[in-house]
């Protein structure tokens, strides 16, 4: 693989970042010791700027390149912080912190972004400006979206923004890209069903929430399969069902129910919730009971700009020797803030015949480290090249 024989050398050093990292994981906005090591590891490398506490607990470094008379900026994105698993891996390097691991691989996303931006703040081979983007708290937290409310785009003048992502099931070091909508909108919805509890021998003296809420699971599954044209994507998961009473002989007074919901549009975005909202009044008032509906708007789809696309994907062939089109995927990924701001691209880089990403037994494959580090670099080099 043409990948920089500068990344080859730094391999081992960027693997010792990573499996540190991965060593001591921390949840959504938690990253304090990741971003210190972060922003310490940005001083070293000599960046003409190291800007702690974006976003809250992100990190932000500035490279300027042999020249900056072309004015371009661009920036690069990694994310910090881990999930709430057991870790399962076996490995050395495992989680020292109980209920918590990088089973998601941002340990490597960050590592990987470090050696970049190692390499970048060297060599210096480019005209512009890059900003290194450290993001806390993509696993639900939003972080992304704080980064940019806090200015972030507009302080350092960002015009492009690029981020990456490891893929299991993809050969090591290989590409993957979408353009257009990629990751899905990522919603949630708590239903609250209110009716008349009583004996479970004497079902007709009460309103029965829980046949209510049965009824309406299954209902929720039509706006799928009734409502949304067939080849529109949209998932809406029931995931949890929860009664007030525990006792056998109780008809519950109130049931709790609580999913998410995935789409690639956003007019299929609001459909989904008027119909959740309809659906539900509908059946509550079928039964006689009461329905209220929160419906919690999270990450929207996240949609890759057609000409930094076609870029990146030529990036990535001159690395590995091919991209392929990636599949639309309907899981969800904060990026989507940053690219709601400045067009860009998002790329999956293949993590090899690993466990799927969120699974206790995933692990970040090292040797991907020289393909991701390469890529970041080549888009700012020929994105900017120096004159």
């Amino acid at each position: 693989m043409p990948v920089k024989n500068r990344f080859a050398e730094l391999q081992n050093e960027i693997t010792a970042w990573r499996r540190d990292i991965h060593e001591h994981p921390e949840i959504l906005f938690e990253t304090h010791r990741t971003s210190a090591l972060v922003a310490e590891k940005l001083r070293e490398f000599g960046c003409d700027e190291v800007t702690e506490g974006i976003g809250r607990t992100g990190v932000v470094g500035v490279i300027k390149g042999k020249s900056d008379s072309a004015g371009k900026v661009i920036g690069l994105r990694a994310d910090m912080d881990a999930l709430p698993i057991n870790e399962q891996t076996g490995v050395e390097y495992a989680s020292k912190t109980p209920n918590a691991m990088h089973a998601c691989g941002h340990d490597g996303h960050t590592a990987m972004l470090l050696g970049a931006a190692k390499y970048l703040s060297e060599t210096r081979n480019f005209d512009g400006t890059v900003v290194v983007i450290f993001q806390p708290a993509e696993e639900g937290g939003g972080g992304g979206k704080e980064m940019c409310e806090d200015g972030m785009m507009d302080r350092w003048g960002i015009q492009e923004v690029y981020g990456m992502h490891n893929w299991p099931g993809k050969p090591v070091g290989s590409f993957a890209i979408r353009e257009g909508a990629f990751f899905a909108a990522t919603d949630q919805f708590d239903i609250h069903l209110e009716g008349r509890g009583g004996h479970a021998a004497k079902p007709h003296e009460t309103v029965d929430t829980t046949v209510m809420a049965a009824q309406l699971v299954l209902a929720l599954q039509t706006i799928a399969s009734r409502n949304a044209d067939p080849v529109d994507q949209i998932v809406v998961s029931v995931t949890s069902f929860e009664t007030s009473s525990k006792a056998f002989n109780v008809i519950p007074q109130r049931v709790h129910i609580k999913g998410t919901v995935r789409t690639q549009s956003k007019e299929m975005r609001a459909l989904a919730e008027k119909r959740i909202k309809e659906i539900a009044a509908g059946i509550a008032t079928t039964f006689g009971g009461t329905a209220d509906v929160d419906y919690h708007l999270g990450y929207p789809v996240m949609v890759n700009s057609p000409e930094q696309t076609e870029f990146a994907a030529e990036v990535a062939k001159s690395i590995s020797g091919q991209c392929d089109e990636a599949p639309i995927v309907m899981g969800g990924e904060d990026f989507a803030f940053m690219l709601e701001e400045r067009p860009g691209a998002y790329i999956l880089v293949g993590n090899g015949d690993t466990a799927m990403v969120h699974h206790p037994e995933y692990n970040f494959n090292d040797e991907a480290i020289p393909a991701g580090c390469s890529w970041w670099a080549e888009i700012v080099e020929r994105r900017m090249p120096a004159a």
